[in-house]
């Protein structure tokens, strides 16, 4: 069955359980799963377990803690995604759900009031064979509310306290009438759990360079710092028979090998030094695959993957609002008007992407037509703070006319600088208070994107502004973003089904105000936290699609970031060594977690590799 995020088709759940203990939680739907459910749906339950899975890390890795601001943990090692190989947390989210999640270190979940309580199941163990025990859960929470990122310190304001009064239950209080307490379940149910036993001779405020103890099916085997990690399958995995668990980490051994130059990371996957991958250049995608023998001998495969999750924005221009020069709504619109998606995309991404238009883009919480009612009542409050056009339709991104940017955009970028006090003198863009000239440092996350904006960067040189684009190594990246040391910067925004932490870490004026809070571009403006609020207190379809709607057209139409692309899927190559399930499509690719070693196409494929001489 495909579960599509269609929040337009029901009632929002409502927040409290009626003091019931149940099997799970969900903030939009019921619960898809009965409580004596055998499996997921979207798993094989007899995949066979064995071989080993080689698979592409990004850049670097420098730390095993990931709660931390400081720091890049290793993939594999997630405190809130996936993966998070080698814990486990008190929920597991069903990826045919939008917003379900299941009992996997809890065998229940009660709500009462302001009150969320979690019984463990008492066959839980950390590696080293000690129970996990309510005091662990605890500690979790208490080590991320004091050490913990600002994201995360965030995201648990609303939780006063978490207590054990049982080894087997754990218990978190809430702010009374919490705001975002229909949520918070979701994100205390994702949280990787972290043995008190183990930490308490070692300081968790602190990167740390030794993997830690963990209890979920995997640990850590060989690895070297910043390059290359594996995970060695736990046999005897106290959670390997959960209904949340069968059928999924297959492989004896999963690889990350580590590599920060993309076009090494390509030649790594068409050598067969890594089994499956992500392409993340749509050029390459477009045109260095399809012609390799082992493509065209069936032996290594590429495929477009959709997804149900809200596509967002992928890579979004954002501008540091912090800089008086952004703070200007026209020259805001001015750098917008001077950005030809498509001609961009159709020369560097061979027409890959979508224009992108909306922050919730493929899903019922993007802003269509105009505004209705409920909207306007929204939105009304804050009108002579807003611009004109978030009262009207929807945003759509304007097409050039010809390649590039024409004569028709120029003119009207200079003629928004202008009237912002910006005037173009010998072929330079200067103040005309002050006679600053304008130049913009684009820091980016890869060499790949800094090629994406060369004809951007072209551009605004035809308009007298000096740019310039470098890609740092990603710590550096991460403390540039976390610091506001930037100009402009690229994100992605993927919002969730259940989104309102999201957009409080995001686009609030109190994170905006945070030390290394997830506000880089630095938005503060009473309409949207106004209109964040609504989301997260929303409890109706009708409310909770009017809020996003509405905040949709607010962050769009002021320009505080570029909206360039949103995809329409995920670039997935691989070689034909594995089994697979079949399911519609899910939430997040899934070949860590449900595909499996086939020994006879494996040995097919190694066939194939010494037949084509590769």
């Amino acid at each position: 069955m495909r579960w599509v995020a269609s929040v337009a088709l029901a009632l929002l759940a409502p927040w409290s359980h009626g003091g019931e203990a149940t099997h799970g939680y969900s903030y939009i739907y019921g619960l898809a799963y009965p409580p004596d459910f055998p499996h997921f749906r979207y798993v094989n339950p007899s995949a066979p377990k064995g071989g080993v899975l080689r698979t592409p890390g990004f850049d670097n890795y420098d730390s095993f803690n990931p709660i931390l601001d400081r720091g890049v943990p290793p993939a594999g090692i997630s405190f809130l995604g996936f993966p998070k190989f080698i814990y486990d947390s008190l929920l597991e989210p069903a990826i045919d759900e939008p917003a379900s999640q299941y009992g996997r270190l809890a065998r229940t979940v009660r709500i009462e009031g302001d009150i969320i309580e979690f019984e463990l199941r008492p066959e839980a163990r950390w590696h080293d064979g000690e129970p996990i025990t309510a005091a662990d859960v605890a500690f979790t929470f208490n080590a991320v509310r004091e050490h913990g990122s600002v994201e995360l310190k965030s995201s648990l304001a609303s939780v006063v306290a978490a207590e054990a009064p049982t080894p087997r239950t754990v218990v978190f209080h809430l702010q009374p009438d919490a705001p975002d307490a229909a949520t918070v379940p979701l994100f205390l149910g994702r949280m990787a759990i972290f043995p008190e036993h183990y930490w308490r001779e070692r300081d968790i405020s602190r990167t740390v360079t030794t993997p830690p103890l963990g209890s979920g099916p995997y640990r850590v085997g060989r690895f070297t710092s910043g390059r290359r990690i594996e995970y060695d399958r736990v046999p005897d995995y106290w959670g390997r028979d959960l209904p949340v668990n069968r059928g999924r980490y297959n492989f004896d051994t999963i690889v990350f090998d580590y590599f920060r130059d993309e076009h090494v990371r390509r030649e790594a996957k068409a050598a067969g030094v890594v089994d499956v991958g992500l392409e993340s250049v749509a050029k390459n995608w477009a045109t260095q695959y399809d012609k390799l023998p082992a493509v065209q001998a069936g032996l290594l495969k590429k495929e477009l993957v959709p997804l149900t999750q809200p596509a967002g924005l992928w890579w979004a221009i954002i501008w540091n609002l912090r800089q008086p020069r952004f703070q200007d709504l026209r020259v805001r619109q001015a750098l917008a008007r001077l950005y030809d998606f498509a001609y961009i995309n159709d020369t560097l991404s061979y027409g890959f992407y979508l224009p992108g238009r909306s922050v919730f883009q493929n899903s019922p919480m993007a802003a269509v037509g105009l505004p209705n009612e409920r909207e306007l009542e929204l939105l009304t409050p804050f009108r002579a703070e807003l611009p004109p056009e978030v009262f009207g339709e929807a945003f759509q991104p304007r097409r050039n006319d010809g390649p590039g940017p024409n004569r028709n955009a120029i003119a009207d970028a200079l003629a928004l600088f202008r009237a912002a006090g910006w005037q173009l003198e010998d072929g330079s863009l200067r103040s005309a208070a002050t006679g600053e000239a304008f130049h913009i440092d684009f820091v980016v996350i890869s060499t790949g994107l800094v090629r994406t904006l060369q004809p951007y960067l072209a551009t605004l040189e035809r308009v007298g502004i000096t740019a310039t684009a470098r890609a740092p190594e990603l710590s550096h990246w991460f403390h540039r973003m976390r610091t506001r040391k930037f100009d402009a910067a690229q994100r992605s925004f993927e919002p969730a089904h259940a989104p309102g932490l999201q957009l409080r870490n995001w686009f609030a004026s109190a994170s905006a105000d945070m030390e290394y809070g997830g506000n880089w571009g630095g938005i503060r403006h009473a309409g949207v936290d106004s209109l964040i609020d609504h989301v997260i207190k929303a409890r109706t379809k009708d409310d909770f699609l009017a809020a996003t709607r509405a905040l949709d057209r607010v962050l769009i139409w002021s320009h505080y970031f570029l909206p360039r692309f949103s995809s329409p899927g995920y670039r997935l190559v691989h070689w034909d060594r594995f089994g697979r399930p079949e399911h519609e499509p899910l939430q997040r690719i899934a070949y860590l977690d449900t595909w499996w070693w086939d020994p006879e196409k494996s040995a097919k494929v190694d066939e194939g590799i010494k037949r084509l001489g590769l």
